[in-house]
């Protein structure tokens, strides 16, 4: 395991060692300009121009914007940062900024918060919170889009981007009973291009499938992977929740309606290989429990797990997350699991990005599951706690898990 260096502020603009900071230049310019007359305005609109957003110079990113308000702030998820990070105005002008230092290859998501104060306008104060009007990159999530940052050296996989020349999967829609939860459960299957009856295939099972469908790109990331040997032919079944909070935290209604009921059922409709070998449950944060909390339920059912920024707080050190009830069952949980650790399958993939507050939870886990006699394969990124970061690590887990010309084939 390796530890990547983190985001850092730099106090003011800072000063580069070889050149100015782009808006260190700006700031020298109007200077000039006020003793020549030009307006400020005019060149503010060919800064504007001249730039992409964030302005990314090395290690170096300057956050700008250009509103009228007593404060702004950048918002983000980065450990080691302010939460609220205070930008600074440049003087005689509408242009907010601040200066952060980014590693190489680091992706984070943002947004502005303009504040105004009561006695600027005479009534009760205000905020605001909006994406970057200058940077067309965005990163959507289920509780709205984020603009995001791209630091030197990161770009979009080409296998999680549409590809014409791979051949596409097909999603399915069912409807499936479940007698632990009483009610019945919606689920996506995707079944791969070339699916055949005579074929039997691996099984993996996706919590939180919905968001995993629309936020992580996951059908095109089957395809692609599929169409180029990176992992075999599997089929995939996406899972949904009713109550998230209250089924993903150790119940035992959900472990049994995953590693009973809906595996049996979809051996019963489809052409799945059998044995633990041929299985894997796979989740991200919350889903990341309820994956390893089905698994100790039943260990005999899935042969690897695929744990994204698992929530795995405990009592001696874990995640901030204040006094937040739903945290209660998962500590409870965590910390039986870590006093009395158990096989609960062959392998486990998992990865954490190193700007979310969950990173040291999860390489505290690394450990506990080795020693419980499991394969460990862990990576980190330098990313938060998104869907697109998982996303981005899909290739290694699922290319480890179930890698290509690979041949589940049984009588």
């Amino acid at each position: 395991m390796t530890s990547s260096p983190g985001v850092s502020l730099i106090a003011g603009a800072g000063k580069s060692t070889r050149r100015k900071l782009a808006v260190n230049r700006l700031r020298d310019r109007l200077r000039r300009l006020a003793t020549e007359g030009e307006p400020a305005d005019a060149m503010l609109e060919r800064f504007f121009a001249r730039h992409e957003f964030p302005i990314v110079e090395g290690r170096r990113c300057t956050f700008a914007v250009r509103c009228e308000a007593d404060a702004v702030y950048v918002r983000h998820r980065v450990v080691g940062l302010p939460g609220d990070l205070p930008m600074r105005r440049l003087t005689g002008t509408d242009l907010w900024y601040v200066v952060v230092e980014i590693p190489p290859d680091s992706r984070v998501e943002y947004q502005f918060e303009l504040r105004r104060h009561p006695d600027a306008f005479g009534g009760d104060g205000e905020w605001q919170r909006f994406n970057d009007p200058a940077n067309p990159r965005t990163a959507d999530g289920p509780f709205g889009a984020s603009s995001v940052c791209y630091g030197q050296g990161y770009t979009t996989p080409d296998w999680a981007v549409f590809d014409p020349d791979a051949r596409q999967g097909e999603l399915i829609e069912l409807t499936l009973p479940s007698r632990a939860q009483r009610r019945e459960n919606r689920v996506t299957v995707y079944l791969p291009a070339r699916f055949r009856r005579t074929t039997r295939y691996p099984l993996l099972v996706v919590h939180d499938g919905g968001d995993f469908l629309a936020y992580a790109s996951m059908k095109t990331v089957l395809d692609n992977l599929i169409h180029r040997l990176d992992m075999a032919e599997t089929v995939v079944a996406f899972t949904y929740p009713g109550e998230r909070l209250t089924e993903y935290p150790n119940s035992s209604a959900h472990a049994r309606w995953i590693a009973t009921e809906l595996v049996g059922q979809l051996e019963e409709q489809l052409p799945l290989a059998a044995g633990p070998g041929a299985r894997c449950l796979m989740g991200s944060s919350f889903g990341a429990v309820a994956s390893l909390s089905a698994a100790v339920r039943y260990p005999d059912v899935f042969g690897a797990l695929l744990l994204q920024s698992g929530s795995f707080v405990f009592t001696d050190i874990g995640a901030d997350h204040g006094e937040d009830p739903a945290f209660d069952p998962v500590v409870r949980f965590v910390n039986r699991y870590r006093a009395r650790p158990t096989r609960v399958a062959d392998r486990l993939f998992i990865s954490c990005g190193v700007y979310e507050d969950l990173i040291v939870p999860n390489r505290s886990m690394l450990q506990v599951f080795a020693d419980a006699g499991m394969e460990v394969s862990y990576v980190e990124s330098r990313d938060g706690h998104n869907w697109v970061s998982w996303r981005d690590r899909l290739r290694e887990g699922l290319s480890w898990i179930f890698p290509g010309e690979q041949m589940f084939v049984y009588e």
